[in-house]
């Protein structure tokens, strides 16, 4: 007798999923040839493993033609079971009913045991789809009894586990699953393997073992893959991207969430689902068709025989056939939208928990980031201080070479790491492009002069091609177009010996209040082959391994440049051929600042302008070689300290002297410096206080301002701008008299 089921939220997603999937029972026999049933059976069970449900469909209705010209029933009534299965894994309640009471129905008339076996089981898994899960026991203990064969004895062993994993009787599911991950199945070895170890996985799930739930899964995928399982890659990489979140691996949860979203589409698309839905109707529709031609004939021959009741009843009957396809069809059409619609709301809500894991990823890379560059900065401080310090000492002649490769070694780990910090920055959302007024020629100027050094050691002339027709003031972001230059001229200038560098600006369009101008950087150096193109602006890319080797650098440089040009919304385009030299440009929009004064600032402050002398300030560190470090290069312009070795002991200090300033290192154990900046205001608001620490995240600065202090410095830092952030904090107020 078939009960009723209706979907049920009870039952975990992945048991359904491998519910689903798992009830497929082979016929008797094995593959034949072509054109026989056993073809037809063998393509319908691969196309089903394999996520194509119409074609799959439709070896099956060929194998119910030729059975029915062979007037083969027991063929015609495993087909119809195998119909009522696939119906079962669409959620087509209602032709699954139809091809079991079919099957049932040939049943009634001849005795076939497996047939019996396989009615039962179709029945107690429908049963366990309702929630009856014991009763589904019962029908699958009955099912047992009737037949020896192994492929379906295999299925109901799996279904068992299933019903035991959702009534949690977690030994008696480990025990099937088990028994299944090793099983010799003629026709489904390699699925049932998958499906226990999925399985397993959930088990293991529920029970809190993450990391045995994950190997399982892991397990499962790679069968799948290996068998192309398209239903079960999915399920596997949706299991796999919420148990590395529940263990905390970020990462790998983000990658399968990647996998997760690229091969959805593909298999559980609207089309596929309007394909189905439109190949199952067909089937059905000439299914009763069928039925209702029978049905005609026989009117036919009734005709011929005048037997005019007779042909009333079959008209009749005929009539309301008719009636109720059309009906059905009616209804099918609704549950097709209805079908739809849950299909795209769960959709959105898959991709909205995606995008929600994504971001907590992003989140957990950005505090990783944050934690190790604060880690490499504290020492490399030590290291960059100790080698200025060394430098400064008159060193011998070949000391001097072993202390200049320190600090180049130095100087490239500290840009490293501030390439890496300005990238996830980027990708953070933490920038934003500033709006305020500058001198476009100022900052390509400025660029250039700074790079000079590097030209003049490489026997590189840098020109300067600037259109003077550009507006003088502009409103803008001066430091990051100045990095986009510091990039673009610095690249040139790694890759073209003896050789010149230009840089391009060229008035493209202006309006009343907007500029369009168009910049390049070029030069004659060994260019970038067409292949090569392709990735140069992907991270960590230099074009090759064997240029990486002999110009040197990180390959982040091209990336941030991309980057700082997105916020502007603007891209970089790249010319060039092998050994002629390369053109890199883009265009930028720019206000215009007609208001601004077009008077260039007449005094600026340098190192200098500032007499250290006699200075005292108060220096708050609590590693001792970062105390002597600034301690010493205090002393070389003059200024003596005192030493607070934790937060507590700055305040007590602070209350107690008279400092010039106050060096506050941020990270401190105890209170912190932000916390020790906020108490020494509550007494002393005027006192300079410039903060020195490892971060350089924009939202920890933030912070320190708020907190009270006047300025930040970055470790490890240039010796030159230490001492200017000192000198401006100190003298502004006589500075700005001087000025």
């Amino acid at each position: 007798m078939l009960k009723h089921f209706h979907k049920t939220s009870i039952i975990s997603v992945y048991v359904f999923v491998m519910l689903l999937s798992a009830p497929w029972i082979m016929a008797q026999g094995s593959i034949g040839s072509k054109d026989s049933l056993e073809y037809y059976y063998g393509q319908a069970l691969t196309f089903r493993h394999q996520n194509k449900i119409s074609m799959a469909m439709e070896a099956l209705d060929k194998a119910a033609k030729l059975s029915e010209e062979k007037e083969d029933i027991k063929a015609l009534l495993d087909t119809f079971h195998k119909m009522a299965l696939l119906y079962l894994e669409l959620d087509n309640r209602e032709t699954t009913i139809f091809y079991w009471d079919r099957a049932g129905v040939l049943l009634k008339d001849i005795e076939y045991p497996y047939g019996e076996a396989v009615h039962k089981f179709i029945d107690g898994t429908l049963l366990y789809r309702s929630g009856n899960n014991f009763q589904a026991l019962s029908l699958l203990d009955e099912a047992k009894k009737l037949t020896n064969d192994k492929n379906l004895l295999n299925n109901m062993l799996l279904a068992e586990a299933n019903i035991f994993l959702n009534i949690e009787k977690f030994d008696n599911a480990s025990t099937n699953y088990y028994a299944l991950l090793v099983n010799s199945d003629e026709f489904e070895r390699a699925y049932l393997a998958t499906l226990a170890n999925l399985g397993l996985a959930t088990m293991y799930d529920k029970q809190g073992k993450y990391g045995d739930s994950a190997k399982h899964a892991e397990s499962a995928l790679q069968l799948a893959q290996q068998n192309s399982f398209f239903r079960e890659v999915l399920t596997a990489n949706d299991f796999l991207a919420r148990t590395y979140e529940k263990i905390g691996d970020y990462e790998k949860s983000l990658g399968y969430n990647k996998n997760l979203t690229q091969i959805k589409d593909s298999l559980f698309g609207i089309e596929k689902v309007k394909l189905e839905a439109k190949t199952a109707n067909k089937i059905r529709f000439d299914q009763q068709s069928k039925t209702i031609g029978d049905l005609q004939a026989k009117n036919e021959e009734l005709s011929a025989s005048a037997n005019r009741s007779e042909i009333t009843a079959i008209l009749t009957s005929a009539f309301l056939t008719i009636i109720s396809i059309l009906a059905v069809s009616l209804y099918r059409n609704n549950q097709i939208k209805l079908k739809t619609n849950d299909l795209l709301q769960t959709k959105n809500t898959e991709l909205e928990q995606a995008r929600d894991a994504a971001v907590s990823a992003m989140e957990a890379k950005s505090n990783f980031l944050s934690t190790v560059t604060h880690e490499l900065r504290t020492p490399l401080y030590a290291v960059t201080g100790l080698t200025h310090l060394l430098l400064d000492e008159n060193p011998a002649e070949h000391q001097k070479e072993h202390l200049k490769s320190l600090k180049f070694s130095g100087d490239y780990l500290l840009n490293f790491i501030n390439d890496i910090l300005q990238i996830n920055k980027i990708d953070a959302d933490k920038l934003e492009p500033l709006n305020i007024e500058f001198k476009l020629k100022k900052v390509l100027t400025d660029v250039i002069d700074s790079l000079q050094q590097n030209a003049k050691e490489n026997d590189i002339k840098v020109v300067l091609d600037y259109d003077n027709n550009i507006p003088l003031n502009l409103l803008g972001d001066p430091l990051k177009i100045s990095q986009v230059f510091m990039n673009l001229v610095g690249n040139a200038l790694k890759f073209t010996k003896g050789g010149q560098v230009s840089v391009l600006a060229r008035l493209k369009e202006r309006s009343e209040d907007n500029a369009t101008i168009h910049f390049e950087v070029s030069d004659n150096g060994i260019g970038i082959s067409e292949q090569q193109q392709k990735n140069i602006f992907d991270s960590f890319e230099q074009g090759s391994i064997q240029i990486n080797r002999e110009y040197g650098g990180t390959g982040l440089g091209l990336t941030i440049v991309k980057s700082l040009l997105g916020l502007f919304k603007s891209s970089i385009h790249l010319k060039s051929k092998l050994g002629e030299g390369s053109t890199f440009y883009f265009e930028l929009d720019l206000k215009v600042d007609e208001t601004a004064s077009l008077d260039e600032i007449p005094f600026e402050l340098t190192v200098e302008d500032f007499e250290f002398e006699g200075l005292h300030i108060l220096v708050v560190e609590d590693n001792k070689i970062n105390q002597v470090i600034t301690k010493k290069m205090l002393a070389k312009k003059g200024i003596t300290c005192d030493i607070a070795n934790n937060g507590n002991e700055a305040i007590d200090a602070a209350k107690n002297n008279e400092y010039a300033c106050i060096l506050m290192d941020i990270h401190m154990p105890g209170i912190s410096g932000t916390e020790a900046t906020v108490q020494i205001r509550k007494f002393n608001p005027d006192i300079p206080i410039i903060a020195l620490t490892a971060i350089s995240m924009e939202d920890s600065l933030d912070e320190f301002y708020a907190a009270g202090c006047n300025a930040v410095v970055t470790k490890p830092f240039k010796p030159e701008v230490f001492y200017q952030k000192i000198g401006e904090n100190v003298f502004k107020t006589n500075l700005s008299d001087k000025v």
